[in-house]
């Protein structure tokens, strides 16, 4: 399985002591909606590009835009573009999508894009996230893969770091920093599982009357994920360079 680190253009040199799949953080569709891009080092070459919509307004000129995308990925031999689109699925962004995986297709690139656009960019491969609260992580793959063909997928890796509250009848949870986490460790030394369903380590604590249910991922489960996607035929995996810093010589090691 091929996994990219997904890092902006200030951590870069420092993931690239452990990969050189990087694939960066440094695009966004401007407001005028051209292709907008971060200072990048020179030597920046290969990889993906990861490319956002935050301060997207609409795509006039849905040629245009591809074509940009295209000389970039062109001139920086990226192997595919990640559409990191934080908005909901609207016309100009599916239309613009679409065009741009059958540009990416024919030059034998990838086009990646969030679960949501799945049904609508046909050509492109899908990031399912592994960063589940309940059920079983196997059988969501194999429903996603149902959906849109095992071949489409891919793993968006999210590391999990999650509190809920005893009982937690809306199912919603806390999301929790690394420095939370430690923290509560540090304090109430639980003891900690492992879910074989979830992928992922937990643990129950009580204080002042409140019980807390803690579900979390490290290295080891990231890489059961990992290695679960590869069982299941996914090629390829997303991993996001602030959440997976304190561990990266575990996941990679140093090149």
């Amino acid at each position: 399985m091929q996994i990219f680190l997904a890092v902006t253009p200030d951590k870069q040199r420092t993931a690239s002591q452990y990969t050189d799949r990087l694939a960066h953080v440094a695009y966004q569709v401007g407001r005028e909606g051209h292709l907008t891009r971060q200072a990048l080092l020179a030597r920046t070459f290969g990889g993906l590009m990861v490319l956002g919509d935050r301060d997207w307004d609409a795509v006039r000129d849905t040629a245009q835009l591809c074509r940009e995308v295209w000389r970039e990925c062109g001139n920086r031999n990226y192997c595919g573009v990640a559409a990191d689109f934080e908005q909901p699925p609207s016309p100009d962004r599916v239309s613009f999508l679409e065009a741009l995986g059958r540009v990416l297709a024919r030059n034998r690139k990838q086009l990646f894009v969030p679960e949501e656009y799945g049904r609508r960019v046909a050509s492109a491969q899908v990031l399912v996230c592994t960063a589940l609260s309940g059920g079983s992580l196997r059988q969501r793959l194999e429903e996603a893969g149902q959906a849109f063909g095992q071949k489409r997928l891919a793993l968006d890796l999210q590391r999990l770091r999650m509190s809920f509250p005893l009982p937690c009848p809306s199912g919603e949870g806390k999301a929790l920093s690394g420095e939370e986490l430690e923290e509560m460790m540090a304090q109430r030394q639980p003891s900690v599982f492992y879910s074989g369903d979830l992928c992922a380590k937990y643990f129950t604590s009580t204080q002042e009357g409140e019980s807390r249910f803690v579900l979390f991922d490290d290295a080891g489960t990231l890489r059961r994920k990992m290695q679960l996607g590869r069982e299941l035929g996914i090629a390829t995996g997303l991993l996001m360079y602030p959440e997976v810093e304190d561990i990266l010589p575990e996941l990679f090691g140093r090149r």
